[in-house]
């Protein structure tokens, strides 16, 4: 396709965005979740061939030299399949945000006013590799009453355009309105310039990728951009922690799923429990495979073959079974490190004194800042958000796991008896 054509192409679909989404906004909360449970159930029974196109995706990447944690990222089995639908059933569970009362107030002349959240319109969804996303923002934004563009990776073209047209199938049967969930079919890279400048259409643009990505949806878009950057994630282990406790949350949180943005890559090591604990959690970070990159304390006590660590290692998301370390003497240094270093993701802190972790938590610029547990609990599914549209390190609008509340807007009824304005 020519640059004009695809220009022309992803218009109409925001156009009929557009329209979808007035149509959207008259559903009800029983017809909208009747709609949740078809796509689940066209998923399931659609298993086969979605899975026959992510081995398409598959055996592309394969020759494509994709790393293994993006492999990873894209594979889809009866297991994550089964899961993908089950999302679409929690979501139908989850209360409606549409129509709730923010705050009401009766102003002195008799005027009543009423907060009230409201879908936003049309989100497009720009995202990279996890066929998974097609469905999570698709569900997530049509329970909210929003249309939805969604514009996936090529490494998973064949996977999502079989999503997509799953859910488009079994929502129509049960009501959904045409058009309310597109997906970009081609793969040309001009599709997210043309998308970013669509504010005609679109309200609101999120990316979710790696940073060359959102910075250029950020440098692009005419609209609001929701940004989902890179997760350099810490955990502080203070000189008072559980140290068994402490090994037991970084394997967790560096080893359960590494190539993911809540997975561990930096441990902060409070100078006095360094000789005690990290032979501890060397030998059990060996022991997971896991190369590991200290500074001069770390490398002297882990036990363990490790790297020296760089300047490089402290900014670094390695999504991958690589770990950096570093000693500090005290709460201040962690701080300090994580503000410095860290991308405003998720933090932990392993202690037994609650006033220092109250400190830590303030004092940690983060969308999530965790006591005595693992990173990965930055996830919409352990909010009990259901599935999410993915984790911000925006302040504005939407920070940490966006679940339905966060693809809302908001709008006042003014209720009056007549009343005019002096």
């Amino acid at each position: 396709m020519t640059d004009s054509e695809i220009q022309s192409a992803i218009l109409d679909m925001g156009r009929l965005a557009r329209a979808a989404s007035y149509a959207l906004a008259k559903l009800t909360t029983e017809q909208k979740n009747a709609i949740l449970i078809a796509m689940a159930d066209e998923i399931m029974a659609r298993q086969d061939a979605i899975l026959a196109a992510n081995a398409l995706d598959l055996a592309r990447a394969e020759v494509n030299g994709l790393s293994k944690a993006m492999l990873d990222r894209l594979t889809l089995d009866p297991k994550r399949l089964n899961a993908i639908a089950e999302a679409l059933r929690e979501v139908a569970l989850l209360p409606d945000p549409v129509g709730e009362k923010l705050a009401e107030w009766t102003r002195p002349n008799g005027l009543r006013i009423r907060k009230v959240r409201v879908p936003i319109g049309v989100i497009g969804i720009i995202f990279e590799s996890r066929p998974n996303v097609t469905t999570d923002a698709a569900s997530l934004c049509f329970k909210t009453g929003n249309a939805t563009i969604l514009r996936g990776g090529s490494e998973a073209i064949d996977s999502n355009r079989a999503l997509a047209a799953a859910l488009q199938a079994g929502g129509e049967r049960a009501g959904l309105p045409p058009d309310s969930i597109q997906l970009i079919p081609f793969t040309d890279r001009s599709s997210v310039e043309h998308m970013a400048k669509m504010d005609q259409y679109l309200d609101l643009i999120i990316p979710r990728g790696g940073k060359g990505l959102i910075e250029k949806v950020v440098a692009t878009a005419r609209m609001p951009v929701i940004k989902h950057y890179d997760g350099i994630c810490h955990v502080y282990v203070h000189a008072d922690a559980d140290q068994q406790m402490a090994a037991d949350i970084i394997i967790n949180s560096k080893c359960q799923k590494p190539g993911v943005c809540n997975a561990l890559e930096t441990i902060l090591v409070h100078q006095d429990v360094a000789t005690s604990f990290y032979p501890l959690v060397g030998k059990r970070l060996a022991e997971a495979k896991v190369e590991i990159r200290g500074d001069a304390a770390a490398l002297q006590h882990l036990g363990v073959p490790a790297k020296a660590a760089t300047e490089e290692d402290w900014t670094t998301e390695y999504l991958d079974l690589i770990l950096a370390a570093k000693t500090v003497t005290g709460i201040d240094e962690a701080i300090l490190h994580i503000n410095r270093y860290g991308s405003h993701h998720t933090d932990s802190i392993i202690t037994k004194d609650r006033t220092v972790a109250e400190r830590f938590q303030h004092e940690v610029d983060s969308a999530v800042v965790v006591h005595n547990a693992s990173t990965r609990f930055n996830d919409g599914g352990e909010f009990g958000f259901g599935a999410e549209i993915g984790i911000s390190t925006d302040k504005l609008h939407a920070r940490g796991p966006m679940g339905l509340a966060e693809l809302c807007s908001y709008k006042y009824w003014l209720d009056g008896t007549g009343q005019v304005r002096a």
